[in-house]
């Protein structure tokens, strides 16, 4: 008895690579409804394919160290938030497991709030380990945005329960006796650094949310900080918060 294209449909689903549909009987079957089906999968399982691919790709520098030497602990390091006219930069320092398999994962920038929501869940339920390192709007104004993003960078790097034998740190370099890579745009070279991106971002995200419903009005749940046209006309509005940046434009001009 031929199968309906319900039951094919559902058959579908439980298949994981391109040669198991091949070798359906159905996969000849003439029906539109049927062709349409597979169609669908194959396309889901080819992107599946180069999210793997991908993932490989972005694991390399990974792989060549442990190749080297296999308990070493390799610390992709990124930031968050030397942009924006308001609030701190937010560091995080990530120590993968392994046999990790965070498919998907990629430079926080490339990705939707709903996909690195979703990544955020997974890292934190199996990441070897983790820490964020801060920097203040004060310290930002003191010492310059370049020095305050690595002296939280040093903060999460010090924050971990280990202490790592090689760093991949995206596009910076710091004074540290540890080894380290400085990749640019290392958030979508390594699996690491993208982590360490998803995962600053989240929390730097959450702490701007919070202070958007301490202070409304600069729309901080959306810009989180940058300088939107929402934001410059708050502070027009309402004027400078403790959490502006005071040596940035044009908060800078308006202070003085």
């Amino acid at each position: 008895m031929k199968q309906t294209i319900k039951e094919i449909k559902a058959h579908l689903t439980q298949l994981q690579s391109i040669k198991a549909i091949q070798q359906q009987a159905y996969f000849m079957d003439k029906r539109i409804g049927v062709q349409k089906a597979i169609a669908t999968r194959l396309k889901q399982l080819d992107k599946a394919q180069q999210l793997v691919k991908q993932y490989e790709a972005m694991s390399y520098y990974e792989t060549q160290i442990l190749e080297k030497d296999n308990n070493a602990f390799v610390c992709g390091i990124d930031e968050v938030g030397r942009g924006p006219l308001a609030g701190p930069v937010v560091a995080c320092a990530v120590i993968l497991n392994s046999g990790h398999q965070f498919t998907g994962l990629n430079d926080s920038k490339q990705l939707s709030s709903k996909k690195r929501k979703m990544l955020e869940s997974q890292l934190l339920e199996d990441l070897y380990a983790y820490a964020f390192g801060y920097a203040s709007v004060e310290e930002i104004d003191q010492i310059n945005i370049y020095e305050a993003t690595k002296l939280a960078m040093n903060r999460a790097i010090d924050g971990l329960p280990v202490k790592p034998t090689h760093l991949l740190i995206d596009a910076m370099t710091l004074e540290t006796d540890i080894p380290q890579t400085s990749l640019i745009k290392g958030d979508a070279k390594s699996v690491s650094i993208a982590a360490a991106s998803v995962l600053a971002k989240e929390n730097r995200d959450r702490y701007m949310i919070k202070l958007a419903q301490k202070s409304p009005g600069y729309g901080f749940e959306k810009n989180v900080g940058y300088g939107t046209q929402q934001h410059l006309d708050g502070i027009k509005q309402y004027g400078i918060l403790n959490e502006h940046r005071k040596t940035f434009e044009p908060i800078k001009s308006l202070y003085k």
